[in-house]
């Protein structure tokens, strides 16, 4: 049997999940979590074949949650969500997400992707394979896609620790009107209303590290 984790925030959908999976009698649902924080610790004493995990969770999201799986986990990972969103996408992929199948994906599709996975074979829901192609014909990483130069990501991780315009300034070797200038054009680019909303929508394109923030 493939051992499964499944990792989502709304219980409903989980539990639900869990049901199918066990029914379908190839796979046994090892464990479950509500966030990437719980999921690594789950993964960590359960040893799945296979992690089902959504993209966009409280606490520590998907992309991240792929990143630090894959340095120290031989688990296979698909995404499973509701988002075709390109940015979700293509940072999953990027992260080392072995698939990315949305949740409208009948049960029998759902089952083709996990055997595919645990076969070694990649898997994307139909509805995302142009955009996966697209991003690879144009070479872009998420960093590109928005736009941001090396600077202004050092930034950016400088602001997802809290640090203030000065202790930017101090740390990076550059003026306050330096530091407000990149800080204004990160705001821009991610189309952010102010720097916490700034630093959560990087985390969750998978700019930055989660621990960061």
């Amino acid at each position: 049997m493939i051992r499964i984790v499944v990792v989502d925030d709304h219980a409903l959908f989980r539990s639900g999940l869990i049901s199918l999976l066990n029914d379908m009698g190839e796979f046994q649902v090892v464990g479950e979590a509500a966030n990437g924080r719980e999921a690594l610790d789950v993964i960590r004493q359960t040893k799945p074949d296979i992690v089902l995990m959504d993209v966009n969770m409280p606490v520590m999201g998907g992309v991240e949650t792929v990143r630090a799986l894959k340095n120290h986990e031989p688990c296979r990972i698909i995404m499973l969500t509701i988002s075709k969103s390109d940015e979700d996408l293509i940072s999953a992929i990027s992260a080392g997400a072995d698939g990315y199948i949305l949740k409208n994906a009948s049960p029998e599709d759902l089952k083709k992707a996990i055997n595919q996975v645990y076969r070694g074979l990649g898997v994307l829901s139909p509805e995302v394979t142009k955009q996966v192609m697209t991003a690879v014909a144009s070479g872009k990483t998420p960093q590109q896609e928005v736009g941001l130069s090396a600077r202004e990501i050092e930034v950016l991780s400088c602001l997802a620790r809290g640090l203030t315009t000065a202790q930017i300034s101090n740390e990076l070797f550059i003026s306050e009107n330096t530091v407000k200038t990149h800080v204004r054009h990160i705001l821009e680019k991610l189309e952010a209303s102010n720097r916490v909303e700034a630093t959560r929508k990087a985390v969750q394109m998978g700019l930055i590290s989660a621990a960061e923030y």
